[in-house]
């Protein structure tokens, strides 16, 4: 099950309330850390785009790196985008043009854990991925 079933299923995570937000770390991440994440999936290779740093997968971009902004995007179905942008819209908003309409979502990581940056990064992964690397990904 990806994560965004998971917090279909169980809207707690949708309400803003103490508990819900416990899995956020107000500092999560690091570029460095952010770097280690996306390395951790399987056929990752890490290239120059335009100013900042891409991550694909057989040639795919799936995230992007913006260091000067701490901020990343990555691809996720309309669907997905919607569903995660509720989890915290400050750290978690549409690019606001027609590559945002796509899918392609910013990601202001160091508001967010580690666990959490893993399990969407892992999604834009698999968006992009072929079926044979995407179905080694295990979701928590």
């Amino acid at each position: 099950m990806r994560l965004w079933q998971a917090l279909v299923k169980n809207k707690n995570y949708l309400t803003p309330s103490k508990t819900t937000w416990s899995f956020f770390h107000p500092n999560m991440s690091s570029v460095k850390e952010f770097n280690v994440l996306a390395g951790y999936l399987p056929e990752v290779s890490i290239e120059p785009y335009l100013e900042k740093v891409s991550f694909r997968v057989k040639k795919k971009i799936f995230a992007t790196l913006n260091e000067k902004e701490n901020r990343a995007t990555l691809k996720f179905t309309p669907e997905e985008q919607e569903m995660f942008c509720k989890i915290k819209p400050d750290a978690i908003f549409p690019v606001p043009n027609k590559w945002g309409k796509m899918g392609w979502t910013h990601l202001r990581y160091k508001d967010l854990k580690a666990e959490i940056v893993l399990e969407l990064l892992k999604t834009a992964y698999c968006n992009r991925a072929p079926k044979n690397l995407a179905d080694k990904i295990v979701f928590v």
